[in-house]
């Protein structure tokens, strides 16, 4: 007999109180529920219900059994809830939020495939460069770059992001050369203003880390906008690599100080802590890990 079954069977019987209640419950004859209870109890070599022909009651060990039991039904129905959803048709509405340069850049170039894969689902995407909170604003997914604060989100490691520092070839020609980082002291440096890079540029030297302390006439909160403004020779600037890749390959940006890199930011795929992941969720993560993932 299916063992498990005949768990079902006891828990029900302890928790409806006879034998006659289970069968009528289960679509079952008594006859049946009794050979079912029977037979766990000689598989387990233990007594594990008391019956006469007016009440029944647990032995001890028929307690401690049921309880055990309970937990492992309600385990079972959690990971076949689980199995169903992942053979689920992902549908309904995805909430993403990017930084704008890697949105625009990166992200927003394979959605189309993303979306032909699932076409029930349908994406919605914010893009800014301010952290935002998944919770209180009704994002499924967030993409961050830089260093994780503890809240308590699920991250999901993706590959480095990785930094340039570019500017036109008549900024370069016209302007005292940049050799090495503190040579920056001396030039006009675009800032982008988030993070760190508002008033320090940091690279990897031999002997480690350097940081050093930038300044221009230009702040923009827009990647996109320094591009413009470094293009036009107005300074050197400090950008993602998806970013200015396509202007460096035209020529109209030059990569500055190749010899001295500069470290790659940690990114992230974030999203709430939840026990029963949804299709659509499921299906972005696995697609964003396969085009990102570290």
């Amino acid at each position: 007999m299916d063992r498990l079954l005949s768990i079902e069977i006891f828990v029900k019987s302890v928790e409806l109180g006879s034998f006659s209640a289970v069968a009528e419950a289960m679509n079952m004859s008594s006859q049946l529920i009794g050979k079912h209870i029977r037979f766990l109890e000689q598989s387990l070599g233990v007594k594990l219900i008391n019956r006469t022909t007016r009440s029944q009651h647990l032995t001890d060990i028929g307690i401690s059994f049921y309880e055990r039991s309970k937990n492992i039904l309600a385990e079972m129905e959690v990971a076949s809830g689980l199995v169903q959803e992942v053979r689920a048709v992902p549908t309904g509405k995805l909430r993403v939020s990017a930084p704008v340069s890697f949105g625009v850049n990166a992200l927003a170039s394979l959605l189309p495939e993303y979306m032909a894969m699932y076409p029930d689902i349908k994406v919605e995407m914010a893009l800014t460069n301010r952290t935002v909170d998944l919770i209180d604003e009704g994002f499924d997914v967030a993409f961050r770059v830089g260093n994780l604060s503890d809240s308590g989100l699920i991250a999901r490691a993706l590959r480095p992001y990785k930094l340039v520092l570019c500017a036109a070839p008549h900024y370069i020609l016209e302007h005292p050369t940049i050799s090495e980082p503190t040579d920056l002291l001396e030039h006009e440096c675009l800032g982008f203003s988030h993070t760190e890079l508002r008033t320090h540029w940091t690279f990897l030297t031999e002997s480690g880390p350097m940081s050093v302390p930038v300044s221009g006439r230009l702040m923009v909160d827009s990647g996109e906008a320094l591009m413009k403004a470094a293009i036009a020779g107005l300074g050197v600037m400090l950008q993602p690599l998806e970013l200015v890749e396509k202007e460096m390959e035209a020529g109209r940006l030059v990569e500055v100080l190749a010899n001295y890199p500069v470290p790659t930011r940690p990114m992230h795929l974030l999203y709430a802590p939840d026990r029963r992941m949804t299709p659509k969720l499921r299906s972005f993560i696995d697609f964003t890990l396969s085009h990102f993932g570290s």
